[in-house]
């Protein structure tokens, strides 16, 4: 019954988050892998950096100020039991903090996937046949969908849980924050509960992955 009430409220947070992380950060890593070391790459990478140097619970504070108090863009907080009043009113605001904090540390780990694909003979060799950048950069990003993918389904089981910071700033009633409760009250069932759950979840999410594999990359062979 706990699962059942309060996963949807995370689920209705986290999935837009973990989809905008890696739609946005895929092909920004591959746009700056493909002209590394330029000017673009360089003042990305600062970016990155930038992004990262800060706390996500400073992220949540200043959004919060900014967006929700000076400006009115947003609700701070709140929460309703209509999907599309959460997913438009009250979903934004999370979502767009959580996405600024996320896509920086993907947008670094897949520009190293890429690089490392660029280095490979095939690419080279590809090029020298005269192949146009777009098909060259399509078979790199292929080739770089299996490193993508485990990262993602390590992100994965994060999802089902929720982010503690968000459904406690936001009062968001997931699962996250339920646990947390659980914690601050010693409810060791629920604790227990959640971590079988998440071991069980995670084992599942990296079979679907390996499996995905082969789908990606037929040189993959199960066994």
């Amino acid at each position: 019954n706990l699962f059942a009430t309060r996963l949807p409220a995370t689920l209705t947070v986290m999935l837009p988050i973990l989809l905008l992380d890696a739609l946005l950060a895929v092909p920004i890593a591959l746009g700056v892998a493909r002209v590394r070391g330029s000017l673009t790459d360089r003042a990305r990478m600062v970016a990155t950096t930038v992004a990262l140097a800060s706390s996500f619970l400073v992220y949540i504070i200043v959004g919060q100020y900014v967006f929700g108090f000076q400006l009115g863009w947003f609700p701070v907080q709140g929460w309703s039991d209509s999907t599309l009043t959460n997913l438009t009113t009250y979903v934004p605001l999370p979502a767009l903090l959580a996405v600024m904090v996320g896509v920086a540390p993907q947008t670094r780990l897949y520009r190293s996937f890429f690089l490392d694909e660029l280095g490979q003979d095939y690419v080279r060799t590809a090029r020298a046949k005269g192949l146009g950048e777009g098909r060259v950069m399509w078979h790199v990003l292929r080739n770089a969908l299996i490193p993508i993918l485990t990262n993602v389904g390590l992100a994965l089981p994060g999802v089902f849980v929720g982010s503690f910071l968000i459904e406690v700033f936001f009062s968001i009633p997931g699962l996250g924050r339920e646990v947390l409760l659980a914690v601050n009250r010693a409810d060791y069932p629920v604790i227990q509960a959640t971590a079988v759950y998440l071991a069980v979840l995670t084992m599942l999410i990296n079979l679907a992955v390996d499996l995905l594999y082969k789908l990606v990359d037929p040189r993959v062979v199960l066994k």
